[in-house]
């Protein structure tokens, strides 16, 4: 027996599938395949009787426009790639939202991904999104090299850094004030008579964690404290290996009477380690963590404002979209201490 039914027919009532096409409209609405370009693009020369035939035949047939098909053909895609360290990680959560904000004020959708703080994983995830032809790129960069973004940058990819500056290249960056806000946090613990101050943070590679402990190490020589080699623990930010490095810390003879945390899941850890030790022991940590102010005492820290991160790096790549920037610049942001008791507790001893 003959297939009776259309294309058109069979699409309506099939779950799965190839999506509809223009084609599809037309058939089943009976009019030209311009004439439903027209109605689609919101373009005159159609009469109200055929206009509302094709809406009809768009609605049964579940028809969307192809947006990727036809901003291919205007040299953009309208979509923007963020390459984010760990998608879990608080801090992220509203510098992604951000950038989402700008990007859509542009008219752009966002697509995001995870380079888990790995180098290979970032590189492949960025070129990736490159392929799938993103107008542009903002990146908190795992690795220190991006010479492989080279032929992507010429090609015309807008990319801006987030975080961390680029390695071996010239592009556009938008920091916090690392060094000045460990400084500013360590002079904090000094001033309230601290003296053994120790110093927790991440991978030695990363230029945050880099910068936290020069701001550490500036505001002791600062004033006249020698840093024993047992007051610094850089590494992975694991609780095990965090929880070990501050145990450490707080024990012997002439345990540290203050810690320094260098970012938020350090402190985390050493808020845990700290409630379980009898004598109090003073913490400024660097970002602000969730109910930090709830906790007794509260916690100290050194917060980076996350939202004017992405905003001021997402307003900064469509600016280069639009041509009005050329010179890469680096952009710094100021921090804010926060105080709450723990940074301000007295040594012990």
């Amino acid at each position: 027996m003959p297939d009776t039914h259309s294309r058109a027919d069979r699409l309506a009532t099939s779950r799965y599938g190839n999506r509809p096409t223009m084609k599809d409209v037309a058939a089943r609405a009976g009019v030209g395949l311009k004439t439903v370009s027209r109605v689609v693009n919101g373009e005159p020369g159609v009469t109200p009787e055929t206009e509302h035939r094709v809406r009809e035949a768009i609605e049964a047939l579940g028809f969307r426009r192809n947006d990727s098909a036809r901003v291919l053909r205007k040299g953009r895609t309208a979509s923007i790639g963020l390459v984010l360290e760990d998608l879990a990680d608080p801090f992220y959560g509203p510098l992604s939202r951000a950038v989402e904000e700008v990007a859509r004020a542009n008219g752009a959708l966002l697509i995001n991904g995870s380079s888990a703080e790995d180098p290979e994983r970032e590189q492949e995830l960025v070129l990736a999104l490159c392929a799938r032809r993103v107008d542009g790129l903002v990146v908190i960069p795992a690795g220190d090299d991006h010479r492989y973004l080279e032929p992507e940058l010429k090609a015309g990819v807008a990319t801006v850094f987030v975080d961390r500056p680029a390695g071996r290249i010239d592009a556009d960056v938008v920091l916090s004030d690392n060094f000045g806000g460990a400084r500013d946090a360590v002079a904090h613990l000094i001033a309230h008579g601290h003296r053994r101050i120790g110093f927790i943070g991440d991978m030695p590679r990363i230029h945050t964690a880099a910068e936290r402990l020069r701001g550490y190490r500036a505001a002791m020589e600062d004033a006249g404290i020698e840093v024993a080699d047992a007051w610094t623990s850089l590494g992975v930010t694991d609780p095990v290996r965090v929880r070990g490095a501050a145990e450490g810390m707080l024990a012997g003879p002439s345990p540290v009477t203050a810690i320094f945390t260098g970012n938020n899941r350090v402190t985390v850890t050493v808020v845990r380690v700290l409630a379980e030790h009898t004598r109090r022991v003073a913490l400024v940590g660097f970002d602000d963590i969730e109910l930090a102010d709830l906790l007794q005492p509260g916690v100290t820290v050194v917060a980076q404002d996350a939202a004017t991160l992405g905003r001021t790096a997402a307003e900064r790549l469509f600016r280069q979209l639009d041509g009005t920037l050329l010179t890469p610049e680096r952009i710094e942001l100021p921090t804010r201490l926060i105080t709450r008791g723990s940074g301000e507790l007295p040594p012990a001893d």
